[in-house]
C-alpha cells in the first residue's frame, strides 16, 4: 500500500476540492488538519508515509525532518517555489519533489490587499466589533481617492495592486532594490526612492519575495518615516516586516493601522500581542485561499502522483 499524507487541510476540504478515486487501488490517503508545527511532531506523525503533499510552505521540510521519514519517495509542493523546503537533501536522499501549478492566488491575494486596505482605511473589524457589542459609529476613516498607494515592489503582484490603486483613483508610487524609474513608467507607476516612498504613502503594500535580503526591509526606520495616517499592509511574507518594531508603532499610534494576512510563525499564537491590537486587520494567510486555486492545487496533487506511479513524473522540481 502506497501512504499520502495531505498536509495542513485546515478548512477540512481536500478530499471535496478533487476526484481522489483517479489514484489505483494500492493508494491510502491520510489528510491531516492540523499544522504539525515541530520537527519532532511531524516525524512521528509521518513515518509511515511514502508520499507526503505540501500545501504551500504551512509546514517546513528541512533536511533534518527528511532524514526522519525514512519510507519517503514522493514530496508533492503547491507551486514551483517553496523555501521552507530542503530540495538538495531530497534529492540526496533519492526523493522525487514535484509541484503543481499556482492557481489564481495571483488575482486572490491582491484582491484580499485591496480588502486590506479599505477595511484599514474604514476601521471595518474595529466598526464590527463594536457592531456586535451593541455600538455605533465609533471612528472617521479615508477614502482611498486621491490618496498615494507605496508598492514595495512591483512585480507580478505589485504590477496587479498598481491597477486596483489606479482603478480607486489613487496616486500610484513604487521601490524595490531592482526597480527603475523606465520600468516603474511602463507599468504606469511612478518611480519613489527608499525613503520618499514611505514618507509620501498613505498606504504602504508590501509583494517582495522573502530572502535575505528583503528579511526586515520594513523596520524601525521605515515606520518612523511613514505618517500618522498611514496604514501598513503586508499579504507577501512576515518576516519582510519587523514584527516587533510594527507591533510597537501601532501601540504607541506612530502610524494608523495595519492589514496583516502573514506572520513570523504561523498559525499566529493564540497569545500573540498582535491578536490585542484594536487598530490591526488580521487574516490567518488566506491570500491565496480561494476555491478556484485549491481545486488547481488538490487536482493536480493527483496528477503527480498518478504520473510518479506511472515512472513518468511531472512538473519536477530541482535544487538550483
Amino acid at each position: 500500500m502506497i501512504e499520502i499524507a495531505v498536509l495542513d487541510d485546515y478548512q477540512r476540504v481536500a478530499l471535496s476540492m478533487a476526484d481522489w478515486s483517479r489514484l489505483d487501488a494500492e493508494c491510502r490517503v491520510t489528510v491531516f488538519g492540523r499544522n504539525l508545527a515541530s520537527v519532532g511532531e511531524a516525524a512521528e506523525a509521518l513515518a509511515g508515509f511514502d508520499v507526503i503533499c505540501l500545501l504551500r510552505e504551512r509546514m517546513a521540510v528541512p533536511a533534518e525532518l527528511i532524514a526522519r521519514l525514512p519510507k519517503l519517495k514522493l514530496i508533492v509542493a503547491t507551486g514551483a517555489h517553496n523555501r521552507t523546503l530542503d530540495l538538495a537533501a531530497a534529492e540526496a536522499r533519492g526523493i522525487t519533489v514535484t509541484h503543481t501549478r499556482g492557481g489564481d492566488s495571483y488575482y486572490g491575494t491582491t484582491e484580499l490587499a485591496l480588502g486590506l486596505m479599505i477595511a484599514c482605511a474604514r476601521h471595518l473589524a474595529f466598526e464590527d466589533r463594536g457592531m456586535r457589542a451593541g455600538l455605533w459609529q465609533r471612528t472617521v476613516g479615508m477614502t482611498l481617492h486621491g490618496r498615494t498607494l507605496g508598492l514595495l515592489g512591483l512585480g507580478r503582484m505589485g504590477g496587479r495592486m498598481a491597477q486596483l490603486g489606479a482603478a480607486l483613483g489613487m496616486r500610484v508610487i513604487a521601490w524595490s532594490p531592482n526597480l527603475t524609474p523606465e520600468r516603474a513608467a511602463s507599468g504606469d507607476v511612478a518611480y519613489a526612492d527608499h525613503e520618499t516612498l514611505f514618507r509620501e504613502a498613505d498606504v504602504v503594500s508590501v509583494h517582495m519575495v522573502l530572502s535575505a535580503r528583503t528579511q526586515g526591509l520594513v523596520g524601525m526606520a521605515e515606520l518612523a518615516l511613514m505618517k500618522p495616517s498611514a496604514v501598513l499592509v503586508n499579504t507577501s511574507r512576515g518576516p519582510i516586516v519587523d514584527e516587533a518594531a510594527l507591533i510597537a508603532a501601532l501601540r504607541e499610534r506612530r502610524i494608523a493601522g495595519a492589514g496583516l494576512d502573514v506572520y513570523d510563525v504561523e498559525p499566529l499564537p493564540a497569545d500573540h500581542p498582535l491578536r490585542t491590537l484594536d487598530n490591526v486587520v488580521l487574516a490567518p494567510h488566506l491570500g491565496f485561499v480561494t476555491e478556484g486555486t485549491y481545486r488547481v492545487f488538490y487536482e493536480d496533487m493527483i496528477e503527480c502522483i498518478g504520473a510518479w506511479r506511472a515512472g513518468a513524473p511531472v512538473r519536477l522540481l530541482r535544487a538550483a
